[in-house]
């Protein structure tokens, strides 16, 4: 009995062996849990530390923003007040230089103004333009009243003299229906008004830092040659318009079916459909009450538009013409339906 019970005994001591040699080869499931438990902890601690250097990022990029957003109502006030002081009593030169310089101001800090400050800035520029414009009027020389020679009576008994032909009176501007947003009464200084189905051109000479109005033309081609000041076409249909580098702003109102090629630094365009655009702008492009207006970079060409582009101050490498603010459209995470860019393959290449 008792060998038999050594026997049974001995089984049961190596068994025991046995399991105490193989339990450490088995990690509990406690101590698994204890490996992967840090790792995730590390994960989650990576990805909370991620976030707050996101959001520390985010908060320094506002700040600056709003400082430099301080900076540029400060300098535009002050540059403002100087050109509206020289408008006012003034060298109109000095005036229209210190009124670019507020321009490229505003085009510099179109990538952190808010819409509302780019709105404002904007109309405040079109308006010193239109000041500009209306003083520069004012200041064209007037017409010498001159005495007419009055006829005198043949004597009785004499042929009379054969009358001489009667030269061709000078042009005069054609007086406009109107005016459209920012510009002074009266006929333009230069441009075209009121034609139909006509070829119409300016050169440099005749466009040089002047402000030009196109205006109720139907079916024209027109070409500017040269560096204008400001542009403005207004009430056209069915028209080409093919214009030079332009110092400060073109503004487009009230257009349909048009093709237009501006180079400028603002481009704002008002009450326009069914048109497109070749533009080279230095700002983003501003749209307002337009439906179906397309764009694509500018693609003129003409001799001399190099020296013309000098002239004008503007960065030919600077060319923000798939930029378009739609101020109808105040969504961010869908695109405006009232403007798109057209397709490479419909683009025109050739003008001529």
């Amino acid at each position: 009995m008792e060998a038999a019970g050594e026997a049974a005994a001995v089984p049961a001591e190596e068994l025991r062996a046995a399991a105490a040699f193989v339990a450490p080869l088995r990690p509990e499931p406690a101590a698994a849990a204890a490996v992967v438990l840090p790792e995730r902890l590390q994960r989650r601690e990576a990805e909370r530390q991620q976030g707050v250097e996101r959001q520390r990022q985010k908060k320094e990029a506002q700040v600056v923003k709003e400082e430099q957003s301080e900076f540029f109502v400060a300098a535009f006030s002050r540059e403002r007040e100087a050109v509206e002081a020289l408008l006012a009593a003034g060298p109109l030169e000095e005036a229209a230089a210190r009124l670019q310089g507020l321009q490229k101001l505003l085009t510099e800090s179109v990538r952190f103004l808010a819409p509302y400050e780019l709105r404002q800035g904007q109309e405040a520029v079109a308006r010193l333009q239109g000041d500009l414009a209306a003083r520069r009027q004012q200041l064209q020389p007037k017409k010498k009243f001159a005495f007419r020679a009055l006829k005198k009576e043949a004597a009785p008994g004499s042929e009379p003299r054969p009358a001489e032909p009667a030269r061709p009176a000078a042009a005069e501007p054609a007086p406009c229906a109107g005016t459209a947003e920012g510009e002074p009464g009266g006929p333009p200084l230069c441009g075209f008004s009121g034609a139909e189905n006509q070829e119409l051109e300016l050169g440099p000479a005749e466009l040089l830092q002047r402000d030009v109005l196109l205006s109720q033309l139907r079916g024209c081609r027109v070409r500017l040659r040269g560096n204008a000041n400001t542009v403005r076409v207004r009430d056209c249909r069915g028209c080409t318009v093919l214009c030079g580098p332009v110092s400060t702003s073109v503004m487009v109102d009230g257009c349909s079916d048009c093709v237009l090629v501006l180079a400028c630094q603002q481009l704002r365009t008002h009450r326009t459909c069914d048109s497109r655009f070749y533009v080279q702008v230095t700002s983003r492009a501003v749209i307002e009450d337009c439906t179906k207006v397309f764009f694509a970079p500018y693609a003129w060409s003409y001799p001399g538009i190099e020296r013309d582009f000098e002239s004008s101050g503007l960065d030919r490498s600077r060319n923000n013409w798939n930029l378009v603010d739609d101020f109808d459209w105040l969504a961010t995470d869908r695109p405006s339906p009232n403007w798109s860019l057209i397709p490479e393959q419909e683009r025109i290449s050739c003008w001529d």
